[in-house]
């Protein structure tokens, strides 16, 4: 072969072997590309089954519920002392019904199984329709074409509060929160007006149709003004704005005009030189809007995020309603002072309320709420059991202290003195919150705090709707807690 030849030869084997390399590499390429989608479909049926997998089978929209129902026996719910608040009874003709044996007391928390599902019915729907009784049960009912039992759901109600709440409500409406700061446990949810769960099938047209709406859950899914509740978020804003705030001084003369618009104090009292802790324990309202006119709205809105305004509401076994704190840069200076003293757009849930008592009560850390204590097969063996966790602080431990201490000037000698001499100690805050825009006269009363102030034990939440003078929410608490420290 001729130089010449031998020279092609060497080129044309460079070329094929640069267009193996050049396949070898598109190859590589799509190879890669192929492993990188299965890894990333392997995470996500991973990430499926672990995370999503439950609410998806929870979906009232998922026939499997139907098949789950047909192969098992609905669980029971219980309180945390074992008491049944729910569970499935066989009629004569042999069909399956809930049963609620405390009727109306737990109808909002615990739910109902019929027309759709509601309440704990609702959230713990699939633990409820999961049996983990023994295998070789199972197994034999299987052959025998026999419904296993569901799993148990005990959780951390406690009906002698519940009941106490339920009494000292009465006939008004609204709502009753009670939690253990230390643990983050619901021990109470009431919502006023309500109805009976062994009855809704019955009486679901008129339940729907209800103007007063009974089958809203007041407690997480109601929406108020809180009223003077909500100076303990503008009190924290002022401090955290000022390092002196202990040298705050405000003269109150009853009533305060700023831009052509004038506030009153409650009943146009007149508090006269009030610092800030007193300003707090008497619910000064000029006083507060005085402050409201002074805060810096961008870190006023950061301070109402941080506790919780604005965000998802922590309660995966609940589903609350977020809060709203609207307020804007370029505000006017009536709504920077209805806004520093709970009124104007700012929208909460008791529960919502409860959690910021809670977190106060605990040193600034809110421990996370839950209200299922464990879940249990039938005859008792724990299947899963949760833990106290914390969610994060909301505020730091100065702060919370201090707040506590205001808190407690309420009590001893402000808006909440109804308290004070009583056998146990409070640290709390009154409200009361127009509902009819210019009329003073029609408003929602309300009180939140918490007991045995230095080990505080229970956090409250109460807000007596349409109170206009007549029941208040501290008199309400109040009977809760003598109830609970009394007649224990």
């Amino acid at each position: 072969m001729s130089r010449q030849g031998k020279k092609e030869l060497k080129q044309r084997e460079k070329k094929e072997k640069k267009k193996k390399r050049e396949a070898n590499k598109e190859f590589a390429r799509v190879t890669y590309a192929f492993v990188a989608l299965f890894l990333v479909l392997m995470v996500y049926i991973g990430y499926f089954n672990i995370v999503e997998s439950k609410d998806i089978i929870n979906s009232p929209y998922n026939p499997r519920l139907d098949s789950m129902a047909d192969r098992v026996v609905r669980g029971s719910i219980l309180d945390k002392d074992g008491n049944v608040l729910a569970s499935t009874q066989t009629a004569e003709d042999g069909s399956e019904y809930r049963s609620y044996p405390y009727g109306s007391l737990y109808a909002h928390v615990v739910g109902y199984d019929t027309q759709g599902k509601s309440g704990l019915e609702s959230t713990e729907n699939f633990e409820l329709l999961t049996s983990n009784a023994f295998f070789l049960e199972k197994l034999r009912n299987e052959f025998q074409d026999e419904k296993n039992m569901g799993d148990t759901v005990v959780t951390t109600l406690d009906t002698s509060l519940q009941q106490a709440a339920y009494n000292a409500l009465g006939d008004n409406k609204g709502a009753v929160v009670i939690l253990e700061p230390t643990t983050g446990k619901i021990l109470t949810m009431l919502s006023k007006p309500d109805f009976d769960p062994n009855t809704v099938e019955q009486n679901w047209d008129a339940l729907n149709s209800d103007p007063d709406s009974r089958l809203l859950n007041r407690a997480i899914q109601g929406q108020y003004a809180p009223g003077s509740t909500f100076k303990i978020v503008t009190a924290l804003e002022y401090m955290r704005e000022h390092a002196d705030y202990g040298s705050y001084s405000y003269t109150c003369n009853g009533s305060i005009t700023y831009d052509g618009v004038t506030i009153p104090c409650a009943g146009g009292q007149v508090h006269g030189t009030v610092s800030l802790a007193d300003s707090f324990a008497y619910s000064c309202n000029s006083s507060f809007c005085n402050i409201g006119l002074s805060l810096d709205i961008s870190s006023y809105r950061g301070t109402a995020r941080d506790l919780l305004f604005n965000k998802s509401l922590p309660g995966n076994d609940i589903s609350p309603v977020k809060s709203s704190f609207s307020l804007k840069s370029g505000a006017s200076a009536s709504d920077r002072m209805m806004t520093a003293m709970g009124q104007g757009e700012t929208q909460v849930s008791p529960y919502h309320m409860a959690l910021i008592t809670s977190a106060i009560a605990n040193g600034g850390n809110l421990m996370r709420p839950y209200l299922v204590e464990q879940v249990t097969n039938y005859t008792g063996s724990i299947v899963r059991e949760a833990s106290p966790d914390s969610y994060g602080s909301l505020m730091t431990s100065q702060e919370a202290a201090q707040l506590k201490e205001y808190m407690q000037d309420v009590t001893d000698y402000g808006t909440g003195s109804v308290f004070s001499g009583s056998g146990y100690s409070v640290a709390g805050k009154t409200g009361t919150a127009e509902y009819a825009d210019g009329d003073s006269s029609k408003n929602h009363s309300w009180f939140v705090g918490f007991s045995d102030v230095d080990n505080p034990e229970l956090a409250i939440c109460v807000i007596v709707e349409q109170s206009d003078g007549g029941t208040r929410a501290v008199d309400v608490a109040k009977e809760i807690l003598d109830s609970y420290y009394y007649n224990q």
